[in-house]
Formats: structure tokens, sequence, C-alpha cells
């Protein structure tokens, strides 16, 4: 059975968009981004079937970078 992958996006209740990404069978997985409801970018990263995964970034309101997180993996 083939995946099914699907571009998503998530608005503010203003109308503007607050998440977007892509979802394989209804799962997030691939790039995501978060933003304020100014437009700004607020936060950044890859999903792997549902999970967190690698580098993260945290924006300010300026769109510059203030904070890195490196997600863990479990290998079980």
């Amino acid at each position: 059975m083939k995946s099914k992958k699907q571009e998503f996006i998530k608005y503010h209740k203003d109308g503007s968009v607050w998440a977007k990404g892509s979802l394989v069978d209804g799962v997030m997985d691939g790039y995501w981004e978060w933003f304020r409801k100014d437009g700004t970018k607020m936060r950044s990263g890859h999903f792997e079937k549902g999970k967190q995964v690698g580098e993260w970034n945290t924006y300010n309101k300026k769109g510059d970078i203030y904070k890195k997180t490196l997600m863990k993996t479990n290998n079980i």
C-alpha cells in the first residue's frame, strides 16, 4: 500500500498561517514551520513519522534564529 503525502496548512483565527508542513497518511512527516500572527516564522524543523527529529530552530520576532535544539532519537 502506497503512503499518501499531502501538504497541510493550519490558520490562526484571524486567517493568517499558523503552521504548515506535510502529512503522510495523516501523520506529520517532513519539514514543518510555525508562524506568529504577524507572519514572522516562530519555529521550524523536521518530523519523521510524527516524531521531531534533527535540529529545530526557534526564531525571534526579527526572523533571526536565537535557539537551536537537537532532538534526540530513540532507536528502539
